[in-house]
């Protein structure tokens, strides 16, 4: 009887040492050190995308003299948008102010005086340059700023704080954005992180393996506006919600059990 006590013990530590999760699943970028890092800034640079909005300010030294080109906004007027979601202290709110135009279906904005302009394969700054140009036109020097407010990236699955983020600076990296998602957690999946992508109406996807360090020098290392990144569980939370909700009950009770009568047989 005692033998088979013990066995029973025996087994019961084998399967919680099988049930942890390994140190090497949890670490990131673990052959860093053997890889060659070339993550290319030309990933960086996103496109202007149907239904951004875009906060543009032009201004001058005569500031009467850009004013048609700041139709219906006052410089009392402030946006603002969080550089996360509603989850997130509201002191990391940033403030800009502006115009703000919608681009529509077709890549197009409607801009004061200078009329139509299509944004269509156009960063910010490209656009930025663009109205810089049409608006020399008009006025000696003027100077142009062009923000995107609604640059998105939405993180599901196994993170601390799932959700949508808006990132000020309109340019961000996956890390960056796990760092604003409070990590992975224990449960998340490393090496089989997907990224979804929606660039002017084609969808594309990407699974990373962040314990490898050459994920930075994939193109998704870079993230664009309206990326939805998804952490998968790994396999202990997988099993784990296979079982019956009350199992920690009955191992706990078990192991009492096995305990007491383990007490007795030695007596």
């Amino acid at each position: 009887m005692k033998k088979n006590i013990f066995i029973l013990l025996i087994n019961l530590v084998f399967i919680f040492l099988n049930s942890c999760t390994s140190q090497k699943k949890l670490d990131y970028l673990q052959n860093i050190e053997n890889v060659a890092l070339q993550a290319s800034m030309k990933n960086a640079k996103s496109t202007i995308q149907p239904n951004d909005q875009l906060v543009i300010l032009v201004t001058a030294k005569d500031m009467d003299v850009v004013r048609p080109f700041n139709q219906n906004f006052s410089s009392g007027q402030i946006l603002q948008y969080s550089t996360a979601s509603n989850n997130m202290p509201t002191q990391n709110q940033t403030s800009t102010s502006g115009p703000t135009y919608i681009v529509d279906t077709q890549g197009n904005i409607d801009f004061p005086v200078v009329g139509k302009i299509n944004t269509e394969n156009l960063t910010t700054e490209d656009l930025k340059e663009t109205l810089k140009k049409e608006i020399t036109k008009y006025v000696i020097n003027p100077q142009v700023s062009v923000k995107n407010t609604n640059y998105k990236i939405t993180v599901l699955g196994e993170v601390n704080r799932p959700g949508t983020y808006n990132i000020p600076e309109a340019q961000t990296t996956l890390l960056e954005v796990m760092g604003l998602a409070g990590d992975l957690t224990i449960y998340g999946n490393r090496d089989d992180v997907l990224v979804i992508r929606n660039v002017d109406g084609v969808i594309t996807k990407q699974r990373l393996d962040l314990t490898k360090a050459d994920f930075i020098n994939s193109p998704y290392f870079y993230l664009k506006q309206n990326d939805v990144i998804i952490v998968s569980p790994n396999e202990t939370k997988q099993k784990t919600s296979r079982l019956d909700p009350n199992t920690g009950i009955y191992i706990s009770v078990a192991s009492i059990v096995v305990t007491i009568l383990a007490l007795i047989f030695k007596n």
